[in-house]
């Protein structure tokens, strides 16, 4: 093929691209022939055939003539080859199995050599035992002794013998006696951990829990920080141990147990922290991890324990405590002062865990309320009512501090049993009433009173089609009672709770631009009237009254002895029903640190239905009444204002308010109510409390015993600057006219 010119080569390749195989392509012979082939003139290679094919046939006659003269060699040739090949794979055999024992023969060799060096080595060491008996026997009896130790509490002379076991295994590491006696005396080491580990898990002492540290800082088994990890875990087992045993039937006892159990003992436990580690370590950072761990250990044990408190404070509270959670407030302000002595005051955290409480408890009171009152209206009889006998509208109103019902309720037992059901849920409130939910308070009772006008109104679809004229009258005078009586004293009392001064002082403004901000901490009574006021008596149209007839005007009244009341308004004002006048400051009734509870609506214990209205009498108790203003003001008297007064729903009005004297005053402009802190005393002690808890209620059972009004001795033309003490004497502003 080298002989071929690269064009030669083309010019074949191209010819006979594909008529050989591969391997005849790359035979030199083969290529060789080709050549020639292609050198051949047309005669030659026309004869080319046949004188292969006689090649061909003579090579073919020539081998088998060999094969047939030769063929005894080539059998023999081929025996011998077959016993050449058997004889080898025999060979091959037998090489692989010695190859295989021979490791097995050394090995067993070894362990022929190293037995007789053992046997050797034990004779030696049967010899030496026997020289040395008495001292090998008294290193034998070290781990019998060491067990003794430990089991009888003499925890100092097991730690020296402990350490002369360790001093033996350094000198002697390989001798297996030795290594059996310090494994027997490390399992009573251990012994020894547990037991004052154990120790650590009991009611102990301060001296006690100094002995116990100190014996295992000398066992040397934990680090610094291990040491008090583990200090920690066992007196944090002891404390839970003492918490299992708090019974959980009773949350009130169980939370209650729990904070004493919590004051005390976890105050133990950081006392004996403190006494033992004596060298804590400082927070900051002295260029040591380690260090700022080591410190901060103990500051981390505590938090864990301050929110397990707070998870099972939270929790017990959720369960329901009734209404004591004032005792339970303050026993937990009483556990994190303590704490604050040890850096670890909590008391900050307690406020949301009360308000939640607090406003789940209101919430759930309204609840029931507004359940009671929906069911009270189902079997409601207008026409079975109760008389108060002629009692002046708003009797029941505020006097010597005090918030009493309005008596005008007795006559319709819904609005009575729903006013004594949200009395009781202010009562329960007033203990523990933090500011923070003056607003949140006033928004559930918004709800409340939305779902009560609902429930009028449900009342009046139902029944409006069968009113007779004495039923609509009565319904008309349930409305306005509602609505001029019922809602105002709610306020009242809602003041009472979170007084304005001191939510103006907590948001660091003034009342007046409290109130201009909008219903902070107040119903809003114009969006609950918004839905009833339909319902309400059309009013007759009234003059407009000058205001000099207004001064002039002067309130007569006269009580009989069968106690009825008789009255001569001359001129009369009529009740002013504006909605906006509604929302007024309470005046009279934050003249003390703590106000009285809310007393009560006396239902006679029955529930007053049309089936029960003949059993009732028709006045209620008059022991539970204050004594009427006429007792001791001057009938006749006119008492000039200085100022405009807007005369509240709750307080005790002269006169009892009839349906038909209802009506809204659209002639006279509304004055801007008096401030309570014009009135009101302000409060100087201090809280003791992480947040601010409106002044506490506190309200008799029964009604005062003092005398009426006394207006004689005040300075009527000095009233923005009065101040009332609690021997001072109330003012009846509703009978003060309104001036021009």
């Amino acid at each position: 093929m080298a002989d071929i010119d690269v064009e030669d080569e083309n010019i074949l390749t191209a010819i006979f691209k594909d008529s050989f195989p591969e391997s005849w392509q790359e035979n030199p012979d083969f290529v060789q022939y080709l050549v020639e082939l292609s050198s051949y003139g047309a005669d030659r290679l026309s004869r080319e055939p046949d004188r292969l094919g006689e090649e061909k046939a003579q090579i073919l006659a020539e081998t088998q003539d060999l094969a047939f003269h030769n063929y005894t060699t080539f059998i023999q040739t081929a025996d011998c080859s077959k016993e050449i090949f058997q004889d080898f794979q025999i060979i091959e055999q037998h090489l692989e199995d010695l190859l295989q024992k021979l490791p097995r023969f050394s090995d067993e060799c070894s362990k022929v050599i190293k037995k007789a060096q053992e046997i050797s080595s034990s004779r030696r060491m049967n010899t030496l035992t026997l020289q040395r008996h008495t001292q090998l026997l008294e290193v034998l009896e070290m781990p019998q002794l060491m067990d003794t130790c430990v089991r009888n509490g003499y925890y100092e002379e097991a730690l020296e013998l402990a350490a002369h076991v360790k001093r033996l295994e350094k000198k002697h590491p390989n001798i297996p006696v030795i290594t059996s006696i310090v494994k027997e005396v490390k399992a009573s080491s251990q012994l020894m951990l547990n037991q004052l580990i154990q120790q650590l898990r009991a009611n102990l002492q301060l001296p006690a829990c100094l002995r116990t540290i100190g014996f295992l800082r000398r066992m040397d088994v934990f680090t610094e920080a291990e040491l008090r990890i583990k200090f920690l875990q066992a007196r944090d087992s002891w404390f839970q141990s003492i918490l299992d045993t708090i019974p959980k039937g009773d949350p009130y006892t169980h939370i209650n147990k729990t904070i004493e159990a919590s004051r005390v003992h976890l105050f133990d436990i950081m006392t004996q922290f403190r006494a033992i580690f004596s060298d804590e370590d400082p927070l900051v950072s002295t260029g040591k991890e380690d260090t700022v761990h080591e410190a901060l250990l103990f500051h981390s044990w505590v938090l864990q324990k301050i929110s397990q408190f707070l998870v099972t404070l939270e929790n017990d509270l959720e369960e329901g405590i009734g209404g004591r959670l004032d005792s339970i407030l303050g026993q937990c302000m009483y556990f994190g002062l303590s704490f604050s002595r040890v850096g670890a005051d909590f008391r900050g955290l307690l406020a949301p865990i009360f308000e939640r409480a607090a406003l789940k408890y209101f919430s759930a009171a309204l609840k029931e309320a507004n359940k009671k009152f929906e069911e009270n209206m189902q079997s409601y009889n207008l026409l079975g009512l109760t008389s108060t006998g002629g009692l002046p509208y708003g009797m029941g109103s505020s006097q010597s501090g005090q918030l009493f019902p309005p008596t005008t309720l007795l006559d319709f037992y819904p609005l009575a049993a729903f006013c004594n059901h949200v009395l009781s849920a202010f009562n329960d409130l007033r203990l523990c009433a933090p500011l923070n939910l003056a607003c949140k308070i006033a928004e559930e009772l918004n709800k409340s009173l939305m779902e009560v006008n609902r429930v009028i109104l449900s009342f009046h679809r139902a029944e409006e089609t069968t009113f007779n004229p004495k039923e609509r009258d009565q319904f008309e005078q349930f409305s306005a009672t509602y609505a001029t009586d019922l809602l105002p004293y709610l306020n009242k009392c809602l003041q009472a709770l979170f007084p304005p001064t001191q939510l103006a002082t907590a948001l660091g403004i003034t009342v007046t631009e409290m109130n201009k901000k909008g219903n902070v901490g107040v119903l809003d009574l114009t969006a609950i009237l918004s839905k009833v006021s339909h319902l309400m008596p059309a009013a007759p149209p009234q003059p407009v009254a000058e205001p000099p007839a207004q001064t002039s005007s002067h309130v007569t009244f006269t009580l009989g002895a069968d106690a009825e009341e008789t009255q001569d308004v001359s001129p009369r004002t009529e009740p002013v029903t504006d909605q906006s006048l509604l929302s007024s400051d309470l005046n009279s009734h934050q003249n003390s640190d703590t106000l009285p509870p809310l007393d009560l609506i006396d239902l006679n214990e029955a529930a007053l239905t049309n089936h029960q209205v003949d059993s009732l009498p028709t006045v209620p108790d008059p022991s539970l009444l204050p004594p009427f203003a006429s007792d001791e003001v001057d009938p006749e008297a006119t008492l000039p204002v200085p100022f405009n007064l807007i005369p509240e729903a709750t307080q005790t009005p002269i006169a009892v308010i009839q349906a038909n004297d209802i009506q809204p005053n659209s002639t006279n402009p509304v004055p801007e109510p008096i401030s309570s802190s014009t009135i009101a005393e302000p409060i100087s002690e201090p809280l003791q409390s992480p947040f601010a808890v409106a002044e506490q209620v506190d309200f008799p059972t029964s009604a005062p015993e003092q005398g009426g009004w006394d207006t004689q001795g005040i300075d009527l033309d000095n009233l923005d600057n009065m101040t009332l003490e609690e021997s001072d004497p109330g003012i009846d502003l509703d009978l003060l006219p309104a001036a021009p």
